[in-house]
């Protein structure tokens, strides 16, 4: 039997970058410009400006397209080669890309100042949703149903080293290409950033007491 193949996975890309201390308000500005050009383009998810935590640290830009095409359309775009060359008149050298796919994707706060991550708990508790029923699966399936003549399970010949291993390998599989982007992503994505968001409001209001946004503004969604 033959399975549909895979859409391509959501790309993350972070972005990594210091502002010119006393122009930092500029840098701003055009990240809000660069976020409304790059949802002009095909593919774009969303964009955050995550704001440094002490003076002087980097600023963040992650920004999510559903795949490689999206990221080319943009990079290779004479806007992006504009404002980027504007923005070197108020930031120091020039960006520190990290590109993010798959598992490694789902846990990009990580890469983000400390008090933008979800709350611990919550990201365990989402992990644990998506394990649960893809480990009873795959084991229901390799290690309980009987396959074989016999009545015995597929991986029941097998050394018991080896089965755990196939088994282990289908699981981080199926989590990283189907479970956590395609399903707890949807689910869940609002939920475990509520907190990130929050903060990043408070420091908003605490970094601004005119009113402006400190972070570069809201999230930008397609």
């Amino acid at each position: 039997m033959s399975h549909p193949a895979a859409g391509p996975v959501a790309i993350t890309r972070i972005a990594t970058r210091y502002a010119r201390p006393g122009r930092e308000h500029e840098y701003e500005d055009l990240v809000r410009e660069m976020f409304t050009l790059m949802r002009q383009k095909p593919g774009f998810l969303g964009a955050d400006l995550i704001p440094p935590e002490r003076s002087g640290d980097p600023y963040h830009v992650v920004v999510r397209y559903h795949d490689d095409a999206g990221f080319a359309a943009w990079d290779t775009s004479p806007e992006r080669a504009d404002v980027l060359g504007r923005m070197h008149a108020v930031a120091e050298g020039e960006p520190v890309h990290r590109r993010l796919t798959g598992l490694e994707a789902w846990f990009e706060p990580a890469v983000v100042p400390a008090s933008m991550n979800p709350p611990k708990h919550r990201m365990a508790f989402v992990t644990w949703v998506g394990i649960w029923p893809t480990a009873t699966f795959f084991i229901w399936l390799l290690s309980t149903l009987p396959l074989l003549p016999g009545g015995l399970p597929l991986l029941a010949p097998v050394p018991f080293l080896v089965r755990t291993a196939v088994i282990t390998i289908c699981i981080t599989a199926a989590m990283t290409y189907l479970v956590m982007p395609r399903v707890l992503t949807p689910l869940f994505k609002g939920w475990l950033v509520a907190g990130a968001r929050k903060a990043a409001a408070k420091q908003q209001g605490e970094a601004r007491p005119d009113g402006g946004q400190a972070d570069g503004g809201p999230t930008v969604g397609p």
